[in-house]
């Protein structure tokens, strides 16, 4: 601990408040010195290992009393050492979780996570939270659990509060054929030991009252699937939490350094350059989403991927209104509402191939139709803010975790509209590939050759289009 055991008896029971404060901002002066020159004395690559504070309600007082000047910073801004045994590429949720994982699991710290901009600065900040393993094929169906499962202990692990909200994600069925599919999808579920519930139209409207739900609705509703455990989590601090509990264990987070080199040689990988010089590295895994193509490219390995816009929105805040995640199908539509009372929505793809973490309106224009369509009542809110996330869209609609044909050359990419719900279970079977050298019996079918092969986890059975998917 950083600061030096406070117990009430420190304190006389019969001093005066003057006397009591007195002490007290002298416990937390003594503690700011200390942690002061312990900080400057944590050797490059140590994180805080020793010295970190837990964030704790005991804590949270302590520090009270000096305005929170005390804590100790989240992560150390550390430079790029001249070698790693690890890099991974990618300071988003799933570069964090496979550092955090290298480290927790595997007991490798030399490493470093690579990131050009700020950490959480991509799609994990720019997504809308929702997490389920709600899914048809097996293969899917058990890594997605396996995710939602890390989720539901991650705050505690990680000692970061999470937000892990699981208020329910139904699923809308408009036609008989839809109801019938999730009636499918729902045994599936249940035989994989995932929870699942055939909801009637009349169960529907009991749980979300302001759905319209009524016979002249322009999307009827006939019922619909619920995953009681599904739900959201706040982005933000998964990002926050995996970077500080990876800094702990030794791992260096670097922000501002771009990637703009993979070196190798007839072996495998040696190295990268960077905008703040050149690393060399035993091992390198990239995890960056809608850049995957363009830094898959520096070591001459091409993709079966495509990058989309997708964009997402939130209204102004009111009262709750909305206590479960709510998705159609039919139209493409999903909406939930945030611990700040915003409503959050989201729908397709802008439907063109970009780079740009913006998009259009005719997509907004689209969501917030198919929003009234189903809750009139929100026709008076006003839309406060939009923002835009480059989806890794593969060919089937499921991710890539695994080795490339380059020898020490990982790749974690490929998540179309999954990723955010992925990142735990992304980050545990990508540290293991990565370790170990082989998959995770998780992720051992997720492979690039699978789109050469034909083996290929196409779980709507849309075809091989990744907007599509």
């Amino acid at each position: 601990m950083l600061l030096r055991p406070f117990s009430l008896i420190d304190i006389d029971p019969i001093a005066s408040h003057n006397d009591k404060r007195k002490l007290i901002e002298e416990i937390v002066t003594d503690s700011r010195r200390t942690l002061s020159s312990r900080m400057t004395s944590v050797p490059r690559g140590a994180g805080l290992k020793g010295y970190e504070m837990r964030y704790s309600a005991l804590n949270l007082v302590r520090n009270a009393f000096s305005g929170h000047r005390a804590w100790p910073v989240a992560w150390r801004k550390a430079a790029p050492q001249a070698s790693y045994d690890v890099v991974i590429i990618g300071g988003g949720g799933h570069g964090l979780a496979t550092a955090y994982y290298l480290a927790r699991n595997h007991g490798i710290t030399n490493v470093a996570v690579l990131e050009k901009g700020w950490i959480g600065g991509g799609n994990t900040g720019r997504n809308t939270t929702i997490v389920r393993s709600n899914y048809l094929l097996d293969t899917n169906a058990r890594f997605y659990e396996h995710s939602l499962k890390l989720w539901e202990g991650l705050t505690q692990e990680l000692n970061f509060n999470l937000m892990v909200s699981q208020r329910g994600v139904l699923n809308l069925a408009h036609t008989p054929g839809q109801l019938e599919s999730y009636a499918r999808r729902g045994n599936a579920m249940r035989l994989n030991g995932i929870d699942a519930e055939l909801l009637s139209r009349d169960q529907v409207a009991a749980m979300v009252p302001r759905l319209d739900c009524s016979d002249r609705a322009r999307f009827p509703v006939l019922g619909g699937l619920l995953q009681p455990r599904g739900g959201t989590v706040r982005h933000d601090a998964v990002a926050w939490g995996f970077a500080r509990a990876a800094d702990q264990r030794g791992v260096d987070i670097i922000e501002g350094c771009e990637v703009t080199a993979i070196r190798r040689n007839e072996r495998g990988v040696v190295g990268l350059e960077t905008s703040r010089g050149a690393v060399q590295a035993k091992q390198i895994g990239i995890a960056v989403a809608g850049n995957s193509s363009r830094v898959a490219a520096m070591a001459d390995l091409h993709l079966p991927i495509e990058s989309h816009v997708l964009q997402a929105m939130v209204s102004e805040p009111i009262k709750p209104v909305l206590d479960q995640v709510v998705t159609s199908g039919a139209t493409h539509f999903y909406i939930s509402q945030s611990d700040k009372g915003e409503l959050v929505f989201g729908g397709d793809l802008d439907g063109y191939n970009s780079y740009a973490q913006r998009g259009n309106l005719p997509i907004i224009e689209h969501v917030i139709a198919s929003a009234l369509e189903m809750f009139p009542s929100f026709a008076q809110l006003r839309l406060m803010r939009t923002w835009g996330g480059i989806m890794d869209m593969t060919m089937d609609g499921s991710p890539i975790i695994a080795k490339t044909p380059v020898p020490g050359l990982y790749f974690n990419g490929g998540w179309c509209y999954g990723g955010f719900k992925a990142t735990p279970a992304s980050g545990w079977v990508f540290a293991e590939t990565i370790a170990n050298d082989a998959p995770h019996a998780l992720n051992e079918a997720f492979t690039l050759e699978r789109f050469a092969t034909g083996d290929v986890l196409d779980e709507r059975g849309a075809g091989p289009a990744p907007w599509l998917h």
